[in-house]
């Protein structure tokens, strides 16, 4: 493969209408090449608006496609498995919208497939790429906050419509699954560990029957507390914040932020505060960039898909705490 990768996006989800076919429109290195629907004429109707060159009607057609090079997959979560399993099959490496599938076992599936066919899988965390986080890392590890003790995020958004695939058991739906992931990579990213032991609550829904909201409780083997919450009923919400012996990192948006924005690290440290600026990205970019330098260059792209089976097995025992399955 040379020049820009042709991506192809499997379904018209609205995260591809609204985040993914702009972010990659605007990389250095790719191109939205097609667009697939089980609908021919949502996929024409997606690939007109957006300017993308071919639409197919169906999943398989675009694997099927020679002209595509790497697919992302945003289809509900309880299709990870299935389709990106497809996609390694036909020999497309995937960036599969986090979370990576329903369960541990099946994203070990997944990525035994890639394995298999020595393809690249990524997990669509797309803020660890973003230099808010970069930095926090950074300082974290430099000792900006002494040895950390706390780290705790929320994540919460309310859904306007009770007929969201979010509210959807059948399709892997709830808080924990669509947003609780969030806080849980993030923790696991800042302290290079995997927890020891984990506690949840969860109010589960009614008609839903899944975790509209939750907060769970992670104690880390070096003794770090991690504590977030997670819902798709609370106001928007999506702080972080790290404390030390020493020092605090307070960040007003960890997850998701517009192109335009310009973030800001609040750091206190003894008797200091100070106020760090950071650049405005398009972190979706940055990370599809990353995928694309990874297969045209051959450089390492920053996150194993073991990352995304670890992670997903945190959320599998936070479930099992809060609900009992």
């Amino acid at each position: 493969m040379t020049g820009k990768i042709r991506w192809g996006i499997l379904g018209t989800a609205n995260i591809a209408y609204r985040r993914i076919v702009p972010a990659i429109q605007s990389a250095r290195n790719g191109v939205v090449a097609a667009v697939a629907s089980r609908s021919l004429a949502k996929a024409q109707s997606f690939a007109a608006e957006k300017g993308i060159p071919t639409a197919h009607g169906s999943y398989e057609a675009l694997l099927a496609d020679p002209n595509i090079d790497a697919i992302y997959n945003p289809l509900p979560n309880s299709e990870h498995a299935v389709w990106s399993i497809r996609a390694a099959e036909a020999g497309k490496p995937v960036l599969c919208e986090k979370p990576l599938a329903s369960d541990a076992a099946e994203a070990g599936q997944i990525v035994d497939a890639f394995a298999k066919h020595k393809l690249l899988l990524a997990e669509g965390f797309m803020y660890r790429f973003h230099p808010q986080t970069l930095k926090v890392k950074e300082m974290v590890e430099a000792g900006a906050v002494g040895e950390v003790q706390q780290i705790s995020a929320s994540f919460t958004f309310a859904l306007r419509s009770d007929e969201n695939i979010r509210l959807s058991k059948a399709l892997a739906g709830g808080g924990l699954m669509d947003v609780g992931c969030y806080p849980i990579s993030l923790m696991r990213l800042l302290t290079g560990e995997e927890p020891s032991a984990v506690r949840a609550l969860a109010r589960i829904g009614q008609s839903s029957q899944v975790d509209e909201n939750l907060a769970g409780v992670l104690m880390f083997p070096s003794g770090i507390i991690g504590h977030f919450d997670c819902g798709v009923r609370a106001f928007r919400c999506q702080p972080a914040e790290v404390r030390g012996t020493t020092g605090r990192i307070v960040l007003e948006k960890a997850f998701t932020m517009e192109p335009n924005e310009q973030p800001v690290i609040r750091w206190w440290h003894g008797e200091e505060y100070e106020e760090i600026t950071l650049p405005a990205v398009n972190h979706y970019t940055l990370m599809f960039e990353a995928f694309a330098d990874a297969l045209l260059e051959g450089k390492a792209y920053p996150f194993s898909p073991a990352d995304a089976v670890a992670n997903m097995r945190v959320i599998d025992q936070l479930r099992a705490a809060a609900l009992g399955a």
